[in-house]
């Protein structure tokens, strides 16, 4: 291999792997800010609680604790939606029966490691959007 075509070969090395760490970048960057609620619950929720997050997704009945309805959240609490609860709940500061264990994550963590990346701004945003969606799904 000729100094050339080594040098050639090289800076190619180098430019494509600049260009996988902008385009890293961005895609952290673009999660952190643009990802809504509704985008999270279907990605780490749905699976457990339901496309409609009434309980009732397809691994439902395989967990030991039944996944509860989250659209009646603000129902079994008097009629109001305690967001900073359930953020509590969410990122595990206020553990709830099936949350933590083996049955459900505690999300604050699993967003930590995520291959969206980890910052905790954007854990606290995705949380933060995750809580305003369930917010939106109460019913009446």
């Amino acid at each position: 291999m000729t100094r050339t075509t080594w040098a050639i070969g090289a800076a190619s090395a180098a430019s494509i792997l600049a260009a996988g760490a902008v385009t890293g970048q961005q895609t952290t960057e673009t999660f952190a800010a643009g990802t809504s609620g509704s985008a999270v619950y279907k990605t780490y929720c749905a699976v457990c609680h339901g496309k409609e997050a009434r309980g009732d997704g397809p691994l439902a009945e395989n967990l030991r604790h039944a996944p509860p309805d989250l659209t009646t959240l603000a129902k079994r609490n008097a009629g109001k939606f305690d967001a900073a609860r359930v953020y509590r709940m969410i990122d595990g500061r206020d553990p709830v029966k099936g949350h933590g264990g083996p049955d459900m994550p505690i999300w604050g963590d699993a967003f930590k490691r995520s291959s969206e990346g980890y910052s905790e701004k954007a854990v606290k945003e995705r949380i933060a959007a995750l809580v305003d969606h369930l917010n939106s799904l109460q019913r009446k």
